[in-house]
């Protein structure tokens, strides 16, 4: 579903990215209250909230969550989608900088290769743009430092994503309510179907989510890894046969050596999980 979220966010061209982050902030926080409450977790946030360092972790993490929001849909709303589906390739080789620079981890040759690959690549899309791939990078890194330290949290994706987005609705119901104060909101004024689509952005933010939590309880470790690049891959069919943007001999070079830099830490990835101990996948 994840792989869509262009096609959802590209009818919304005309409302301001920043607005539209901010209505998914509010009602994503909604929808996810609603299928906390249903589920009877309420206690589970509760703990969460009570520890001061786990707070203060998940408000930098909704600060980097809010950050990867507004320049994802920013993207995909200026015709930036390819791009975009860049970033999210490179985010895994990112991940991988950050282990080496943060927590100190060695890479081994397949990685080492890996990242030089990725360095290329971003090189030749550098030269061939005549400028910085600063959206692929900066949806990479924000996305990749929230990973991070959302690690360090005793909080599954659902609960951590409803404080993060409880923390950031305050500041999202503002800035709505100040623009409807200058006559500028989009929400009731731009017709019904932006209205609907900017309503319904809380549950399209929750119920992937929930979804892919649920069933990577039951699917082994190396299934779910080789899942987020499923996502990347949809954005940029998209990019090139929907949304028809230009697709040059730069863009060719650079994607062959992400691809090429993913298979070596796919492979990577699977010959370490080879190693480990195998884990019955969870059936109830």
């Amino acid at each position: 579903m994840w792989g869509l979220f262009p096609l959802y966010w590209k009818p919304l061209s005309a409302v301001a990215a920043i607005e539209v982050v901010a209505h998914r902030t509010v009602w994503g926080m909604l929808a996810v209250a609603v299928w906390v409450t249903l589920r009877r977790r309420w206690a589970d946030a509760r703990t969460v909230v009570r520890s001061p360092r786990t707070l203060a972790t998940l408000t930098a993490t909704a600060a980097l969550i809010g950050c990867n929001w507004l320049l994802y849909i920013w993207a995909v709303t200026h015709d930036h989608v390819m791009e975009s589906s860049l970033g999210y390739f490179i985010n895994p080789l990112v991940n991988v900088l950050l282990g080496v620079v943060v927590l100190r981890e060695r890479l081994g040759r397949l990685q080492m290769a890996a990242v030089t690959l990725a360095g290329i690549g971003v090189a030749v899309l550098t030269i061939g743009y005549g400028r910085f791939p600063w959206i692929a990078l900066g949806l990479a890194t924000s996305f990749a430092l929230y990973g991070l330290a959302r690690k360090t949290v005793a909080a599954d994706a659902v609960i951590g994503l409803l404080v993060e987005t409880s923390l950031l609705a305050p500041l999202a119901v503002a800035f709505l309510l100040a623009r409807e104060h200058q006559g500028a909101g989009a929400f009731g004024h731009a017709g019904v179907w932006t209205s609907t689509l900017l309503l319904l952005a809380g549950p399209v933010t929750a119920v992937p989510l929930v979804l892919f939590t649920q069933g990577a309880r039951r699917l082994p470790l190396s299934t779910v890894g080789l899942f987020q690049y499923i996502s990347p891959s949809c954005q940029f069919l998209l990019a090139v046969l929907v949304y028809r943007e230009p697709f040059t001999s730069s863009h060719a070079a650079t994607f062959a050596c992400i691809w090429a830099a993913l298979a070596l830490l796919t492979w990577d990835l699977r010959r370490h999980l080879r190693a480990l101990p195998p884990v019955e996948p969870e059936t109830t």
